[in-house]
């Protein structure tokens, strides 16, 4: 078990590069702005939303290295990626080389949450899956807090480049992270079912259970060796299930307005009269508030399940940002703004951060498990790059008081609400076989 413990642990740090890189641009939102002099709509497009575009990218195509390299493979290229990125978009001297290098970026973004979830999942046993597979959004929300944390220490480190500093640093855990995963053996799963090495496929899954728990989860898993020589889509009828569950959970995801908020923080906090430096301070909060909360859903995953943890945080959503759009229409102040986003971060965390990517590796069959997890991760990545694109339109739209778009986002969460209780099955407990059996019969 601490094979498998190990192993995760070192998957799940391409977490924390996909947070650090994702959220480290909030920092440089502002001083780009002012530095080539971007409109709201060219800001939108080739600044904030591009490096997410890569991910959309990233995210649909992602299946296919993991599929024909590797799950191992794919998560070197992927660190790759973030270290290309992070060098070229600090250096770059103009916002198109700037938003190119993001687009870089984003593909590794992207491809690592095809990658790393399937991997945990497929290396994990029935008991654990869901908070080993957990380590990879608790490793997302830490690249966060490290984020806000690094924005606040280099702004005023270097003047005007200060946004280049915060940028590059990635490059760094890119660096570290690229060489540590070079070391963990390649899923049991893929190299049983995709490469046909039944001996290696074997091995490793003696270096996860015991003699006579590998040879039976050898059995279980061959059963599917003829499945996977037929050429399917997901997009087939027997996989309808698994498709519209992985579909309404990432779209529900992004319409929460999680990306909005963690993209626009320093902007949005300065609406509410806090200066530039103390937003930065309280982006630093939240991405707090984010990471212990993610620790709670962690724990809770395993025990409560899926669908319980997405009932706690769909009750929280729509509290925490009706509070926020009260908040702003009556100018309630700061700091009743500030408790409202931290419960709404609370609730993300708890909730569907801890369950989308746990959910979504463990809903497809093994012999199109990649394709699947690229289909929810990417819906979940254009709803994402839509939202951040339309950003600072949609801010500047609502300058003088932002309130109808959080209350907006709180709709779509009671809307969420109803699509838990009445159509997200619980996964918990179960292995990836079992769960196939489910999800293929709609039980």
């Amino acid at each position: 078990m601490n094979n498998v413990r190990n192993w995760s642990l070192t998957v799940a740090v391409a977490g924390f590069l996909f947070g650090f890189d994702t959220v480290v641009i909030s920092g440089a939102n502002l001083p780009i702005k002012e530095l080539w002099h971007t409109t709201p709509l060219f800001h939108g497009i080739f600044i904030m939303s591009m490096a997410l575009w890569g991910t959309v990218f990233g995210a649909l195509f992602g299946g296919i290295p993991c599929d024909k390299l590797g799950r191992k493979k794919t998560l070197f290229w992927i660190g790759i990626l973030f270290l290309v990125s992070a060098l070229g978009s600090a250096l770059a001297p103009n916002p198109y080389l700037f938003s190119f290098f993001r687009f870089i970026g984003g593909i590794g973004v992207g491809a690592s949450s095809v990658a790393a979830p399937i991997y945990i999942s497929e290396i994990s046993t029935a008991k654990n899956r869901g908070k080993l597979v957990a380590l990879f959004q608790f490793n997302i929300v830490f690249g966060i807090l490290i984020a806000f944390f690094s924005n606040y220490l280099f702004e005023g480190f270097a003047g005007a480049n200060d946004w280049r500093w915060m940028i590059g640093i990635v490059a760094l855990p890119a660096f570290i992270y690229s060489i540590i995963v070079l070391q963990i053996p390649d899923s049991p799963r893929w190299l049983i079912l995709k490469k046909r090495d039944d001996t290696a496929g074997l091995k490793v899954l003696e270096m996860i259970y015991t003699k006579e728990e590998a040879l039976e989860n050898f059995e279980e898993i061959k059963k599917d060796v003829i499945d996977s020589t037929v050429k399917e889509t997901i997009f087939s009828n027997k996989y309808k299930l698994p498709v519209i569950l992985a579909f309404l959970l990432a779209f529900f995801n992004q319409l929460s307005g999680i990306n909005f908020i963690l993209y626009y923080a320093p902007e949005i906090l300065e609406m509410a009269g806090l200066g530039s430096k103390e937003s930065l301070m309280n982006s630093i909060l939240i991405g707090l508030i984010n990471l212990i909360f993610t620790i709670v859903g962690m724990r809770l995953i395993d025990v409560l399940g899926r669908k319980q943890l997405m009932i706690i945080g769909s009750i929280g959503y729509i509290v925490s940002l009706a509070m926020v759009a009260l908040a702003f229409y009556n100018n309630l102040g700061s700091i009743i703004l500030m408790v409202s986003i931290l419960l709404f971060i609370a609730s993300h965390a708890i909730g569907q951060g801890a369950v989308i990517w746990v959910f979504i590796s463990e809903i497809f069959p093994n012999n199109v498990r990649a394709n699947g997890q690229s289909f929810g991760t990417g819906i979940h990545w254009i709803f994402a790059a839509l939202i951040t694109l339309a950003g600072p339109v949609v801010i500047d739209l609502f300058k003088e008081n932002p309130w109808p778009i959080f209350a907006f986002f709180a709709f779509m969460m009671v809307l969420q609400l109803v699509f838990v209780l009445f159509m997200m099955p619980e996964t918990k407990g179960l292995s990836l076989e079992e769960l196939e059996h489910k999800m293929l019969n709609n039980e």
